[in-house]
């Protein structure tokens, strides 16, 4: 199994961020109990607070980004500890051979042997678990359970998620264990909001024009960001403003409306088309568009500032900012509604070629592609098999109606042989 580096980046904190040393005092306090969760919607800045927060301390960091491959317990496993390692190098090396080599793994064993060796090693650090929220796998809750349960007193555990994990908040809550930071701690103030308008944008707002908008967007960072953009070359601000709703769907369509149809044609078409990816780099984007400028292309969005958000140190993959993505593919399928198929076709054959089969599997089932994704799955069955990914390969395969299952006898080998294998 190999490491995807880009998970265990932690994010770089920009400098015009908004100081809030009231946040950065909860994380502080969270840094003496067990765990620290941030749990908050889409857009409230939870990885930017705790990503700050981290540049201002002096212990060492292990970050994990999450991706929703990794409710596999395997792939999870794996990847927790080598982000572990990148603070510990000395930690977890037969854990790691374990994983690859093992045809069962012991959840619980792996989570001892790990506890036992940060028990034993020097000086303290802190693990972050973003997106938890993607997770969404029981078994891999009880093993966090259980680490929190016998954690280390060396080791801080920070969560940042979308909505809450299955683990014993309720006891970690009455034990005084744990430190919450929610939406409600997340919200920009008016100071707040004077000061990002302040530290990222030139626009000449009055103090009633951002009270205003920090009032609609009910302190929503994100709110607050498209706001920005929207304003900018406006000459109606206050009229803006007084129409300016805290409702996600309006801002998501506000966003379609206003900042996609003000690019000019070329950037309009990319955006759309390339919004249905998770990740993207240049050579992918030229694979859905037909194009040969995708390098080209993202250096302007990048200048344009238009939610592009590098994941990489090279900044050769990128990601749209979540809402944005969210509003480029509404505008793409109520403007092409027979587009988006196609793309996750070129997408999933992209994939494929370059060897990166669950996103490949993924797209042609988003394509309603269900004979690609059975040539596909059944393809990699012998690489995901000898990989101990059988758990994530029969999610695949129950998500093909029967009918094409049966028409495919090595796919349906192997079906049978992952039934029989989990009993």
């Amino acid at each position: 199994m190999q490491i995807l580096s880009t998970k265990l980046h932690v994010p770089e904190s920009r400098e015009n961020i908004v100081r809030r040393p009231g946040l950065l005092e909860r994380m502080n306090l969270g840094a003496g109990r067990k765990l620290t969760l941030v749990s908050a919607p889409a857009g409230f800045g939870k990885t930017t607070v705790v990503s700050s927060w981290n540049a201002q301390g002096s212990l060492p960091i292990a970050w994990l980004s999450l991706d929703s491959a990794d409710r596999d317990a395997r792939r999870f496993l794996f990847h927790l500890v080598a982000a572990i390692r990148t603070v510990a190098p000395d930690i977890g090396s037969s854990m790691i051979g374990a994983l690859e080599s093992a045809p069962q793994i012991n959840q619980e064993v792996v989570f001892t042997n790990l506890i036992n060796e940060i028990d034993g090693m020097d000086g303290h650090c802190h693990l972050v678990l973003d997106d938890y929220h993607l997770i969404d796998n029981p078994h891999i809750d009880e093993g966090m359970s259980f680490l929190l349960d016998h954690l280390p007193g060396n080791l801080h555990l920070i969560i940042i998620t979308r909505e809450d994990p299955q683990l014993p908040l309720a006891r970690l809550r009455a034990r005084n264990q744990m430190v919450e930071i929610r939406a409600e701690d997340l919200r920009f103030n008016p100071d707040d909001a004077a000061a990002f308008f302040r530290a990222n944008s030139d626009l000449d707002l009055s103090r009633e024009d951002i009270l205003a908008l920090d009032q609609r967007t009910e302190g929503w960072v994100a709110g607050l960001q498209l706001a920005a953009i929207s304003l900018h070359g406006r000459g109606d601000n206050r009229e803006f403003i007084r129409a300016f709703t805290s409702n996600r769907r309006y801002i998501i369509d506000y966003l379609a409306e206003e900042v996609l149809d003000r690019q000019p044609g070329h950037l309009r078409d990319f955006l759309m088309k390339t919004s249905i990816l998770d990740e993207f780099c240049a050579s992918l984007c030229d694979a859905l568009t037909g194009g040969t400028d995708g390098h080209h292309t993202l250096e302007i969005l990048a200048r344009k500032n238009l939610f592009l958000v590098p994941v990489d140190q090279e900044c050769e993959w990128y990601r749209y900012h979540h809402l944005f993505a969210d509003a480029m593919r509404n505008a793409l399928t109520a403007r092409r509604p027979e587009e988006p198929a196609t793309l996750h076709r070129r997408a999933s054959r992209w994939y494929a070629e370059h060897q990166r089969p669950h996103t490949a599997i993924r797209h042609a089932l988003s394509a309603g592609d269900y004979q690609l994704a059975a040539d596909l799955i059944e393809g990699f069955w012998g690489g995901m098999k000898s990989n101990y990914e059988s758990g994530e390969w029969i999610g695949q395969v129950t998500a093909l109606p029967e009918e094409i299952i049966r028409r495919y006898p090595v796919l349906c080998a192997g079906y049978g042989w992952v039934l029989l294998y989990q009993g």
